[in-house]
């Protein structure tokens, strides 16, 4: 114990603070229609182009891959290019991701849960830093996804390549019960855990909008461990993340109610609070104005 204690081990860093450290494992998940390929391909262009986006900023470039499991290639590159227009990512840092989608392979996509589907992957990984995973149900298609032994195969798989330095979001589908879909067990092995949820007052018009909650987050503190809401914007050809603080988003849904006559207990009924957080926010509210 004397000697480890004594080892110079260098700090992991982060390939996109504060959420996703070198040789990490992170899984993002969300009910279907809400945007969370959206989100996945914004974090890998942050990554690969040392940018940002949410809350979240990448130090330096990094070499990514991005495996998609399941959609058209055309929408991939209709989509990424609207990001890329509306992120203001320098044309050179592009070199630095790459793209696998089922459209233009000349066979299936791998089985990732198997030994073969991962042999067919491994030459791709040679000197990327992080691989994204789009989604685990098309990816990932042995075994029972209810059951902690099938997902063991995998599990080996991911913390081999956390050994070898290379860090991974999984993109996965929630459940009916809003949680990740299927085995609790994935979570175990995960730095952090991102869960994208409708929020209370939507419209399918609106498109990609939705609350950001983290819940697993390892060594994540303070604001940055706040959920927050993002709402992707169109604007031309390009599109771009807004986002705002929840309780900002609850303050403006409080001040429309009491605009429109609501009492106390009709404001937290009609917001899903308990009345006493509907007074804590009341009181922010009078002081704010």
């Amino acid at each position: 114990m004397s000697e480890f204690l004594s080892m110079q081990i260098p700090d992991r860093g982060y390939l996109l603070s504060p959420i996703l450290p070198v040789q990490g494992i992170g899984i993002l998940y969300a009910p279907r229609g809400v945007g969370k390929t959206f989100a996945a391909l914004s974090v890998a262009v942050a990554v690969a182009s040392g940018g940002a986006v949410f809350n979240w900023r990448a130090p330096m470039p990094q070499k990514t891959l991005y495996v998609d499991g399941e959609m058209p290639a055309t929408s991939m590159q209709s989509r990424l290019s609207s990001l890329v227009g509306g992120m203001a990512i320098p044309p050179q840092s592009l070199k630095n991701l790459s793209l696998i989608t089922p459209d233009l392979q000349p066979c299936a996509m791998p089985d990732l849960s198997t030994p073969n589907g991962q042999a067919m992957i491994e030459p791709l990984l040679k000197g990327v830093d992080m691989v994204v995973l789009d989604n685990i149900a098309t990816l990932c298609r042995t075994g029972k996804e209810n059951e902690s032994q099938s997902w063991q195969a995998m599990q080996a798989w991911l913390l081999d390549l956390r050994r070898r330095g290379i860090t991974v979001l999984l993109i996965h589908h929630a459940g009916k019960s809003g949680d990740q879909r299927g085995t609790s067990a994935k979570e175990d092995i995960m730095d952090t855990v991102i869960s994208l949820r409708r929020p209370r007052e939507y419209a399918m018009a609106e498109g990609a909008r939705f609350e950001v909650h983290l819940t697993k987050a390892r060594g994540i503190l303070g604001d940055d461990a706040k959920p927050f809401e993002a709402n992707l914007i169109t604007e031309g050809n390009a599109l771009h993340w807004q986002v705002r603080e929840i309780e900002d988003v609850e303050l403006e849904e409080l001040k429309r109610l009491l605009g429109e006559g609501y009492s106390i207990r009709d404001c937290a009924e009609e917001m899903g609070k308990s009345k006493s957080a509907v007074h804590r926010l009341k009181r922010k509210l009078e002081g704010l104005d």
